[in-house]
């Protein structure tokens, strides 16, 4: 079964990545595109995925690098909003582990700016799932903008929300303030075990899940690094453990991982309602799936996802292995 279109909605950020040039009083950025929704789209389109990315793209140096990254992956930008505010710039400085700091400069820039007239007119009869999350739901003028957007999408569409939090640029009291909210209209909540640290501090992840749960989200995710997943069901649980890999840095892993999760389900035909036909060992199979897609993002540098045919195909419950399309 080929999945059906996928939209995500949110930010491009430009990675500036720290790099010694060996003179004193000197210092070299090589600049990738990044930002977990983008991150997700391009993941999306190339493991096979029709995905569509609602963004606000500067035309700056950094929004024409944005564009020729998501195009060259397959990503339809066709209601893309051409954005006169700048691009976000994220400098990350990585670890002996490959972890990144960073630092922002996103005051004011084109990502958080929605107006209700942008979203207006997207057409959603083609889309089986909505993603989102990050910045872009927390960040004003535009976060309330995104919300409604997704109550709107709700009805007709599978929603993913990855909060994503990023306590440099907003107080991890912003997101717990909304989380609830979002997990009413969420059916797949994505997070890591870093997120969950910020959200509920001291909290088991068994918990947080139980506590999600109740709020409305069906499926919770918590994605823990070198230890795997651990994957909620309505309260059925099952851990993934994470693919071996050399570790180039960490940068977009989270964001794979989604879109591996999302494309699994999508080529099941899973997607596109309440998640009513899910079972916890699909959820198993599309997170060993993730896992996979994650680990090759870990191994390369910066938020650089796989094409579909780095992965091995993928075998439908009738047991004919399909290789699905890629768009490379």
């Amino acid at each position: 079964m080929c999945p059906r279109q996928i939209t995500v909605l949110g930010e491009c950020v430009a990675d500036a990545f720290t790099q010694s040039t060996g003179a004193r009083n000197e210092l070299a950025l090589r600049v990738l595109p990044g930002g977990g929704p983008a991150n997700t789209a391009v993941a999306l389109a190339r493991l096979g995925t029709p995905a569509r990315f609602l963004a606000r793209l500067s035309g700056d140096v950094f929004g024409r690098l944005f564009r020729s990254h998501l195009e060259a992956s397959g990503v339809d930008l066709s209601h893309a909003v051409e954005a006169a505010e700048p691009s976000t710039l994220a400098v990350a400085e990585l670890d002996a582990q490959g972890q990144a700091a960073f630092s922002f400069h996103a005051q004011s820039t084109a990502d958080w700016q929605w107006t209700s007239a942008e979203l207006a007119g997207i057409d959603l009869a083609g889309t089986t799932c909505v993603h989102t999350g990050s910045l872009a739901l927390v960040k004003d003028p535009g976060a309330g903008v995104v919300e409604d957007f997704l109550a709107a999408a709700a009805p007709r569409a599978t929603i993913s929300i990855d909060p994503n939090v990023r306590p440099l640029l907003v107080h991890p009291e912003v997101y717990r303030a909304r989380l609830a909210h979002w997990c009413g209209l969420a059916d797949v909540l994505r997070l890591s075990e870093d997120d969950l640290d910020l959200l509920l501090p001291g909290t088991p992840p068994e918990q947080a899940c139980d506590t999600w749960h109740a709020a409305g989200a069906r499926l919770v995710v918590i994605t823990r690094g070198a230890d795997g997943a651990l994957a909620s069901l309505d309260g059925e649980r099952v851990r993934v453990p994470a693919v071996a890999t050399p570790v180039v840095d960490t940068v977009g892993a989270g964001d794979s991982f989604t879109a591996g999760l999302l494309h699994h389900l999508g080529t099941r035909g899973l997607l596109g309602g309440r998640l009513t036909d899910l079972s916890l060992g699909d959820v198993e199979a599309a997170c060993q799936f993730a896992a996979q897609v994650a680990a090759l993002t870990c191994s390369v540098a910066g938020p650089n996802p796989p094409w579909q045919d780095q992965l091995p195909p993928l075998s439908t419950d009738d047991g004919v292995v399909r290789h699905l399309d890629s768009t490379r």
